[in-house]
């Protein structure tokens, strides 16, 4: 019952997290920046910190899952 209830707060936590990567920097005002022009400080970096987010929490798990069955044994 105990793994299913992590597995279960695991992708909850997971699935709400997808609505926040979602939100973007609102426009800049016309006639600011004149176009394409190349804003220094705006990069995108969204998709590297969830990729590290997620190893992290495979890593995680993973020492967890075997911690406990060390405990078993």
């Amino acid at each position: 019952m105990k793994k299913a209830k992590f597995i279960f707060t695991g992708l909850i936590i997971l699935f709400l997290s997808f609505g926040l990567m979602a939100q973007t920097d609102p426009p800049d005002p016309p006639g600011e920046h004149g176009g394409d022009v190349d804003v220094p400080g705006r990069a995108p970096i969204g998709g590297g910190i969830f990729i590290l987010l997620s190893l992290g929490a495979v890593y995680g798990g993973k020492k967890v899952f075997d911690f406990r069955n060390k405990e078993e044994e």
